[in-house]
């Protein structure tokens, strides 16, 4: 088992498979949101299957370890990588032909997606499962005071401000180049790849990631248009 600690092969692997379930996980997030656009009340009755639940909570402890797990060995490669190039790091200003413009800004894009779930857990699963485990039943959300298992409610609420909505965006931009990279990049690392299967990787990877981030901002865009057709 050192080896897949201590080596950099052994690295890749464990980042290649923690970023191959975050995917995953990413994809039910991504389904779950549209629901909330053909129904309220199914998405609401899915946010309080996924309270504050023993199997939830054991669940958000998982992807938080695996969101850690993914960002430590990153920065441990990254690092790697750095000292191994020495001072040729900053020798070379023209990207390279055949590398993509996503592989060589894969630790910047994945900062960029961690700094958002900061801003994203401290806007819904704080005042959802957080608030729900420290037993309050009611949340203040802006002027109003509603359940933490409203999630319908905190969807309409963020996604009615225009900062809010910029930022997600950006964000789903971010992340896209990152998944559509870093998905075929995993596989790649894991040995699920021949001659034949690497360009349909690729392509496999860029539709994950254009069905996830466009899933994401078609909610994000439709609860804020409907706020701006209707804002009361």
């Amino acid at each position: 088992m050192s080896w897949l600690l201590n080596s950099s092969i052994g690295k890749k692997l464990i980042m290649s498979i923690s970023g191959i379930a975050l995917v995953l996980f990413l994809l039910f997030h991504a389904a779950m949101n549209v629901t909330a656009v053909f129904s309220e009340d199914a998405y609401n009755t899915i946010c309080a299957l996924l309270g504050a639940n023993w199997y939830a909570v054991a669940g958000t402890a998982a992807l938080a370890a695996l969101v850690g797990i993914h960002f430590l060995y990153a920065l441990i490669l990254t690092i790697q990588n750095r000292k191994a190039r020495g001072g040729d790091s900053y020798a070379i200003s023209v990207r390279p032909r055949n590398v993509e413009w996503a592989s060589q800004n894969m630790f910047v894009l994945g900062v960029i997606v961690i700094g958002f779930m900061v801003l994203h857990f401290s806007q819904f699963w704080y005042k959802m499962m957080f608030a729900e485990l420290m037993g309050h039943h009611h949340v203040e959300l802006g002027a109003a005071t509603v359940s933490p298992q409203d999630g319908a409610e905190f969807i309409k609420y963020y996604f009615s401000q225009t900062w809010v909505v910029v930022a997600y965006l950006v964000w789903y931009v971010a992340l896209w180049f990152h998944l559509s990279h870093g998905f075929w990049s995993a596989i790649q690392t894991i040995g699920w790849n021949n001659l034949i299967w690497m360009n349909r990787w690729k392509v496999i990877s860029q539709i994950v990631a254009t069905v996830v981030c466009l899933a994401f901002a078609f909610v994000t865009i439709y609860f804020y248009a409907r706020h701006m057709m209707c804002p009361f």
